[in-house]
């Protein structure tokens, strides 16, 4: 029975999903403290890649301990820069913890906009085959030749997949192209284009008009740099930023670090960390429009009064 307003907890969980800039952390943590105001423990699971990193922090936009107001955080600050984040490590701690929150009899909020993690814990599907002498040959090819051959590659084997990787980020060509010759093997597999949920769940998605979008994301950006990331990344760098695979990529943080090496201007770098953040954000509406599970609730409105009705309208989701 969904009941989160009742004490006996809840037998299923929350997601909030969306594109980056849409306010998903902030609703997650003020939809716990509503549930704790009803007498109703709820607890958040992360799902943004690039908070898993310890010392990530503003050029993710992560919420500090001191701001989480007693809400337990979980997947949030597990990784050092060095380490690498891949689906297949995050899906079985996520869906751990969800049940572990469930067993607690409280309310499991996932919240984030990295569309494949999410998709990960949502939906029941196996992770394709791997084989490490292909991918070794694969990033062999990139190193020499660029990605481009690579993504023509994946687009004669996947052409809809080409479609929706993103050409700029080398680690998703290579694995993307990595299953598409696996599949032909035979050894492949693949996320299903309706795959059935995992577990009894509720999913909110926010949006927000896209020209309105377009200018909170280029504003979040500059406040990025006026908060100080280029100190954020020069101390990252020097704990092995450089050497991760995953967070050296980190959109604002790949283009800080190029700035700190005298590779592009500051104008420059916070230039391109807008246009990659808006990419990234299409690619972010259209992966979660894919589903339909999630109720879209308009977040264009910041002010305290649109945000409390955010929250009932969250609430009354959950009830149902």
């Amino acid at each position: 029975m969904r009941s989160p307003a009742g004490s006996e907890g809840s037998s299923h969980y929350l997601a909030i999903v969306g594109a980056t800039g849409t306010g998903k952390s902030d609703l997650a943590l003020e939809v716990a403290v509503a549930l704790r105001e009803r007498g109703v423990r709820a607890e958040i699971v992360g799902a943004d890649a690039m908070q898993f990193y310890r010392g990530m922090n503003i050029g993710t936009a992560k919420i500090t301990p001191d701001e989480r107001r007693g809400i337990p955080h979980h997947l949030i600050d597990v990784l050092e820069v060095t380490q690498e984040a891949t689906v297949a490590w995050y899906q079985p701690l996520a869906r751990r913890a969800i049940d572990d929150i469930l067993s607690r009899r409280a309310v499991p909020i996932l919240v984030g906009g990295s569309g494949l993690y999410v998709s990960s814990v949502l939906y029941d599907f196996a992770f394709p085959g791997r084989d490490a002498a292909l991918r070794a040959r694969l990033e062999t090819e990139a190193q020499a030749s660029g990605t481009r051959p690579l993504l023509d590659r994946l687009r004669a084997l996947d052409p809809a997949t080409a479609e929706r990787v993103d050409p700029a980020n080398s680690r998703r060509v290579i694995r993307a192209l990595e299953v598409a010759e696996l599949k032909q093997k035979g050894h492949g597999a693949s996320l299903p284009e309706r795959p059935v949920p995992w577990s009894p769940m509720t999913v909110v998605g926010l949006a927000v008009p896209r020209e309105r979008l377009v200018e909170r994301l280029d504003a979040r950006v500059e406040r990025m740099w006026e908060s100080g990331l280029l100190d954020e990344v020069r101390g990252l760098l020097a704990q092995g930023l450089d050497r991760g695979a995953t967070a050296s990529k980190a959109i604002g943080y790949a283009q800080a670090a190029a700035q700190l090496r005298g590779e592009l201007t500051q104008d420059q770098a916070i230039a391109e960390t807008q246009r990659l953040t808006r990419r990234y954000a299409r690619r972010q509406v259209s992966w979660f429009k894919r589903y339909p599970e999630p109720t879209w609730l308009d977040a264009s409105d910041t002010s305290e009064v649109a945000r409390g009705g955010l929250v009932a309208a969250v609430l009354d989701r959950l009830a149902r």
